[in-house]
């Protein structure tokens, strides 16, 4: 099976910095598209950012100029650098990778388990 485990989530006081990750195992030809979201309280899910397999990126307009994502194909895994946190960044953060389990697959689609980043003072 194919598990995408995100980790680096964590308290940081406003204007400080994290950084996720997203690593992805088990059967897994090719990863497309890798993307992160995230979902405040009593907010829907919004799109934060997503990185293409050929490294284009694209960003929601609250967090640009302050996150980054990349990624490393060797290591399967997408990276999410948060600077300068507002308060209005706390959300549990998902990441989601569209990807070929084998050569000639079809697309699927999955999803981390979450981790919570919490900007507070």
């Amino acid at each position: 099976q194919v598990q995408l485990v995100e980790s680096g989530g964590g308290l940081v006081e406003p204007g400080g910095s994290l950084k996720l990750s997203c690593a992805a195992s088990g059967s897994i030809f090719s990863i497309y598209t890798m993307r992160w979201y995230r979902q405040a309280p009593g907010k829907q899910r919004e799109l934060v950012a997503f990185i293409n397999i050929n490294g284009s990126t694209n960003y929601t307009d609250s967090v640009k100029g302050r996150f980054t994502i990349s990624r490393d194909n060797a290591k399967k895994t997408v990276y999410l650098q948060m600077n300068s946190l507002k308060p209005e960044d706390t959300a549990v953060y998902n990441c989601n990778a569209d990807l070929q389990r084998h050569k000639s697959d079809y697309l699927l689609s999955y999803w981390g388990q979450g981790t919570q980043v919490t900007v507070s003072s």
